[in-house]
């Protein structure tokens, strides 16, 4: 698994940035209305942005004084991707201690 891919879990691992996440998917915000939307500080949003940013998650275009932040969406579906076909594997029995596995005499897995 990638450095970023972890980087993005951790990232959407908090309650706050996955708030943030869902707001952004339904509109692009400036930080200044992320924080009046969750009723948080501009300076609580600017952290949780700036770590989303460093995940590849948003990216932010500068309009006069603001910046407005939206999806990465390609990055997002390809993380979406990597969980589905993780979801998809199929589970295999342990069959013998040849397989590296020292307890398998009490194993029932």
């Amino acid at each position: 698994m990638s450095n970023q891919t972890l980087m993005m879990l951790k990232a959407l691992a908090d309650e706050t940035r996955f708030k943030i996440l869902q707001c952004l998917l339904e509109r692009n915000f400036c930080g200044r209305a992320l924080a009046k939307q969750l009723d948080l500080s501009e300076a609580t949003i600017s952290q949780h942005l700036k770590i989303m940013r460093e995940a590849g998650l948003v990216r932010g275009e500068k309009r006069g004084y603001f910046t407005h932040y939206q999806v990465n969406r390609e990055l997002l579906l390809e993380l979406a991707e990597l969980l589905r076909s993780m979801a998809t594997i199929e589970q295999r029995r342990c069959s013998s201690r040849a397989e590296g596995c020292d307890v398998s005499d009490r194993c029932r897995g």
